[in-house]
């Protein structure tokens, strides 16, 4: 059965509908799962299957059967561990539907098929009888059912569910708890992904500040977590203000309540500073007397212990509603709220000469609703965007290339989501300054936002938001004059890849009846960069395993193999790579460019040719990136920011993603002799707007 997908074309602007066939969804969803990456995760899988041996061991020593339910069992992997660690049997549950027949078929090639029922359906519809999906409520209960935040993938009511129905009481657990840890810190860039931070301009009458809106100042944002790989945060970005405290854990071997609930902990900062963020992570144990632990802690709290990498659990970043200043050893009380899925943060200082009741008042103040963002600015941006609007010397390039083009009868228009151009340009001078923004995203009404920027900077009245798509554009909408000069950054909220803001040459194309002859258009032009790299560990998303604890799951491998290839040409993926550490093993290289100065052409753009590798490594894959060239000698980059030539380190732009194209020697896991060059075929589809590309080692 086919389907027609309506999607809107993230780099042509239009809207297009798609013929897929019925897997399309579930290829997607296989494709760029990361179980590849939780089956490369030695520390967890060992101890899991530690503490699944144990479990039932302990179960044995009772006298009992050892009976296991799995819930999320994925490749079957945990259940085919406690089967030969001696259950009875056990139920593994599945609720994908071809990850339940990839379990069945790799429990199978292993022969568990006695000893394991995979059960397709959510765990929370299984019965339990002599003519349910199971005989018998189960004695030891395992999952992995966790995300970097624990509870985000609904853990909390699946425990609860299981215990309550599908569970003896008294059943051994695997992991037996979770533990919660945070840390105080102040991080102005860390805070700069939440907060906008005044912008200041020289103007030929005087230095401007933008500021922000005052609803976005006392913005409290989002409650979803900023997950990152927080082992790639230099030490000298954040400081300290707390030593390590336990918020919050969970026996998952006692009946579990989802209902939301707050938990308290008292403070007292080791240095004085402004409170800004709360820095989290978990671990959990997989036995009762907590020997078996797997730790998500990250480099600065266990310095002695070989950190296990791994991007299925990584650590939280949550932002407090505001800043608060603290002083060393004053008494402060940190709250986290938390609803089934999510969990936020408050920060209060405790009252001169307070007592237990005042204690007791203080906990009723505890607000448990959960953090609305007023200002619209954290609905449209994600944390990257503002560490991008934060960027002051982003911003200067921008501004200096503004001074070059701008003279006192400009009539500027500007093609950008959410972009603070349009102020720059009235600043610099420009006589008449619109601006539009074209993503289809009116469920967050991106003019408001806009207009209250320009309100708070009192220029409400002086720059013109249009209301209408760059085809769209009428003569009256720019009272009837032409655009002397078009400018973007560009940044559009619908791009994933980086060539997707080539979306503004559509726009351009679109606008050019409106432009005047002599038309500036700011950037002039952009450029496709690509430089072949060995990653030190994000390969793994991508690599077979093979066999895991001595398993057979090739059947996965399989079948992330057939999903990738589901599509004839494979694709790249957005990935941020500050986050990601790899090594050029080549020079980068410019392979495309794109003229603004003229409409995008009928014709495909194709380049293709060779890459000398000047350093021995793993040839991993191809980086691609996005340079835009703003004016003479003026020019941003999304990619790379520097390298430094003896080891061939990376230092990536950290506002973007960059687009990685792994070798198909990543995702075969072939062994190669050294090559010594990679030869590459781009294609960039006019008509699409997509970019097909191929290499070959």
């Amino acid at each position: 059965m086919k389907t027609f997908c309506g999607r809107a074309n993230p780099t042509t602007g239009s809207m297009e509908w798609l013929e897929e066939g019925e897997d399309y969804d579930y290829h997607q969803e296989i494709a760029r799962s990361r179980y590849a990456d939780m089956l490369h995760d030695k520390d967890r899988n060992v101890k899991y299957y530690q503490g699944i041996r144990a479990a039932v061991s302990r179960v044995k020593e009772r006298g009992e059967k050892a009976i296991v339910l799995d819930i999320g069992t994925g490749t079957g992997l945990l259940s085919m561990m406690a089967a030969s660690a001696g259950a009875d049997f056990c139920y593994a549950i599945e609720v994908f539907k071809p990850m339940a027949n990839a379990a069945v078929k790799i429990v199978e090639k292993n022969g568990f098929s006695d000893k394991i029922k995979v059960i397709n359906k959510h765990s929370t519809e299984v019965t339990v009888g002599s003519d349910g999906d199971m005989q018998c409520r189960a004695n030891i209960l395992v999952t992995e059912l966790f995300d970097t935040e624990l509870i985000g993938e609904g853990a909390l009511p699946t425990y609860e569910h299981a215990h309550k129905y599908l569970v003896q009481e008294g059943c051994e657990a695997v992991p037996h708890r979770a533990t919660v840890y945070v840390q105080l810190v102040e991080s102005r860039r860390m805070w700069s992904w939440k907060k906008l931070f005044p912008i200041h301009v020289e103007a030929e009458d005087g230095e401007k500040i933008l500021v922000p809106p005052s609803e976005m100042e006392d913005c409290p944002g989002v409650p979803s977590v900023c997950d990152i790989q927080l082992n790639q945060m230099p030490s000298s970005d954040f400081s300290t203000l707390s030593d390590v405290v336990t918020m919050f854990s969970v026996d998952f071997s006692k009946p579990v309540q989802s209902a939301s609930a707050y938990y308290r902990v008292q403070l007292k900062p080791v240095k004085s500073g402004k409170a800004q963020i709360v820095l989290s992570w978990w671990d959990i144990d997989m036995d009762p007397s907590g020997m078996i632990n797997c730790t998500m802690a990250p480099y600065w709290v266990k310095p002695t212990s070989a950190l296990q990498w791994r991007d299925h659990w990584m650590q939280c970043v949550y932002f407090l509603p505001r800043e608060e200043p603290v002083l060393q050893g004053e008494k402060l009380y940190l709250t986290a709220c938390r609803d089934e899925y999510s969990v936020w943060y408050t920060l209060q200082k405790a009252r001169e000469g307070e007592n237990k009741a005042d204690e007791e008042e203080h906990e009723a103040d505890v607000r448990v609703e959960s953090p609305v963002c007023r200002c619209r600015a954290h609905l449209l941006w994600n944390r990257a965007r503002f560490g991008e609007l934060n960027d002051q010397n982003r911003t200067h390039q921008y501004i200096k290339s503004l001074r070059k083009v701008l003279k006192a009868d400009s009539v500027c228009l500007c093609i950008s989501d959410g972009s603070l151009l349009p102020v720059l340009a009235h600043y610099l001078g420009a006589k008449q300054v619109q601006c539009m923004q074209p993503s289809r995203i009116d469920l967050y009404h991106p003019h408001e936002l806009q207009q209250a920027f320009f309100k708070a900077n009192h220029l409400e009245d002086k720059i013109k938001i249009i209301e209408a798509r760059p085809e769209l554009l009428k003569p009256s909408h720019l009272e009837d004059k032409k655009i002397s000069v078009l400018v973007g950054e560009p940044f559009f909220t619908t791009s994933l890849l980086p060539w997707h803001n080539l979306y503004f040459w559509y726009a351009r194309t679109a606008v050019s009846p409106h432009l005047a002859s002599n038309v500036t258009v700011l950037p002039q032009s952009a450029s496709l960069h690509m430089m072949i790299v060995e990653f030190q560990d994000l390969w793994r998303i991508r690599s077979p395993c093979g066999t895991c604890e001595g398993f057979d799951v090739q059947t996965m491998d399989d079948m992330i193999k057939d999903s990738l290839n589901f599509r004839e040409s494979k694709e790249a993926e957005p990935h941020p790579l500050w986050e990601y550490p790899c090594k050029s093993l080549s020079d980068p290289q410019e392979v495309l460019t794109f003229d603004f100065t003229t409409t995008v052409p009928q014709h495909c753009l194709s380049t293709e040719g060779s890459v000398k590798l000047l350093r021995k490594g793993k040839s991993h894959g191809a980086v691609l990136w996005m340079e835009y060239h703003l004016a003479a000698d003026i020019s941003v980059s999304t990619g790379l920011m520097q390298l430094s030539n003896e080891k061939g380190n990376c230092e990536w732009n950290p506002h973007c993603k960059q687009a990685v194209y792994f070798f198909s020697s990543v995702i075969e896991s072939e062994i190669l002799s050294d090559p010594t060059a990679v030869t590459y075929a781009i294609n960039f589809d006019t008509k699409t707007g997509e970019i097909a590309m191929d290499f070959k080692l």
